[in-house]
């Protein structure tokens, strides 16, 4: 039997440069869905470190680049790993104030079979 997997989109989280401080920002409002698939991307002219636990940096990106983390890579339906709901993702600059750029973060679910 074949198996299929629908998968959604949340909102895009971003932050224009001027934003981006050195103290973590909330990117947007908390995961409304347990994450599959969560992208880093980075246009400014600094490093940034992002975190769902602000006490902690958690990942480092460098500037002008991005980062892929595939949580449920070659699983179906609700095998594998995920970032769970209700995660706030946050982001600060590493050293520096950012002069131009900005950073979001896409973020892919789960919506069932197909």
């Amino acid at each position: 039997m074949a198996f299929g997997t629908r998968i959604r989109s949340e909102a895009v989280r971003e932050a224009a440069f001027g934003a981006i401080g050195a103290n973590y920002l909330a990117l947007g409002s908390a995961l409304t869905h347990r994450a599959r698939i969560v992208s880093y991307y980075n246009s400014t002219d600094v490093d940034l470190y992002f975190t769902t636990d602000v006490s902690k940096n958690e990942k480092r990106v460098a500037a002008g680049s991005g980062q892929v983390f595939d949580y449920t890579a070659n699983k179906v339906r609700d095998d594998g790993a995920f970032l769970e709901e209700g995660t706030v993702i946050s982001v600060k600059r590493v050293a520096g104030a950012p002069s131009t750029g900005a950073t979001w973060v896409q973020v892919e679910y789960c919506d069932g079979g197909i």
